[in-house]
């Protein structure tokens, strides 16, 4: 039986062939250093990770976001965070699957 394969590694392997394909010396994240593709605000001062992933359509459900953040697959302001609870404030920019959103508070 063929062992089933992750929505998010095969996005990783896309990811991996799209770097190569460019080229050595230029990476996706030295393209678009600074660049934010949206903003999604919220309530309250603060909100988990875990939370936002799912708020801001980065995964779509808690299992798929728990999976790309153990997986080293979001960065919170540019570096890689392994903690579904790191709290998140407005102003910072999460980034997964070559997406950037910026949290902003209501």
């Amino acid at each position: 039986m063929a062992k089933k394969v992750s929505r998010y590694a095969q996005l990783r392997e896309q990811k991996l062939a799209a770097k190569e394909a460019r080229g050595p010396g230029r990476d996706a994240a030295s393209e678009k250093k600074g660049r934010v593709d949206r903003e999604v605000g919220i309530r309250d001062e603060m909100i988990r990770l875990g939370q936002f992933v799912k708020l801001a359509d980065l995964a779509e459900n808690g299992a798929e976001a728990r999976e790309l953040i153990e997986q080293g697959l979001v960065q919170v302001n540019g570096e890689v965070v392994l903690q579904r609870g790191r709290q998140l404030h407005a102003g910072d920019v999460v980034s997964a699957h070559g997406e950037s959103v910026r949290l902003v508070g209501a």
